[in-house]
């Protein structure tokens, strides 16, 4: 299916380290004619760590998406029915905005977009980075895959050596998972290697 000119939401969580891996696909986003809107949590605004600045990231965002981030709970909100969206991604989306959006709470300007959007019955994209997927957040994680008009990028364990609760979406599969999402079905397979086929 085409994204010409569908309203995609485009929401980042504090994964600091897969910014690198996101970007690329917000680019091809808007390359194929999608209208991106861009919400930052607080921690993406206002954290500066070895991957960059959170001023920087979201200047990059803004030049390439053509508008200004969202990055209050109060200019999230009208995403539901005032200024509905076709999809809500949220990618990448950390443990701790994973256990929250299972939980129902929003307390961030990305949970609020996608809380707005679910209301909608429109379909929210989830882009899993989180180090705890296999320990205390995989009743998390499993509570939202069985939950209504929730889809997931691909995703699969990224370290099982090393880090073997850890598991990141294999982000070049955001766009077909988009698009899958708003035609009601889930991209997959859904559980993949990591770094199979990149």
């Amino acid at each position: 299916m085409s994204l010409e000119g569908k309203r995609i939401g485009f929401g980042l969580t504090g994964s600091h380290c897969t910014y690198d891996a996101v970007y690329p696909e917000i680019k091809k986003l808007v390359a194929v004619g999608a209208e991106v809107i861009p919400v930052v949590t607080f921690t993406v605004k206002n954290t500066e760590t070895r991957f960059g600045k959170g001023e920087d990231w979201i200047a990059k965002i803004e030049e390439v998406t053509g508008r200004k981030v969202i990055d209050s709970i109060v200019d999230a909100e009208p995403l539901g029915p005032k200024l509905p969206l076709d999809c809500m991604v949220v990618s990448p989306l950390t443990g701790n905005s994973m256990s929250k959006m299972a939980n129902a709470l929003t307390d961030s300007p990305v949970l609020m977009a996608a809380k707005a959007t679910l209301r909608n019955s429109k379909p929210v994209v989830l882009g899993i980075s989180t180090n705890d997927a296999l320990g205390l957040n995989g009743v998390n994680l499993m509570r939202l895959m069985a939950t209504k008009n929730i889809f997931f990028i691909p995703y699969g364990q990224d370290d099982p050596v090393n880090k073997p609760n850890s598991m990141v979406a294999r982000m070049s599969a955001l766009q077909d998972t988009v698009e899958a999402a708003i035609e009601g079905r889930q991209f997959q397979p859904v559980i993949v290697e990591r770094f199979r086929d990149e």
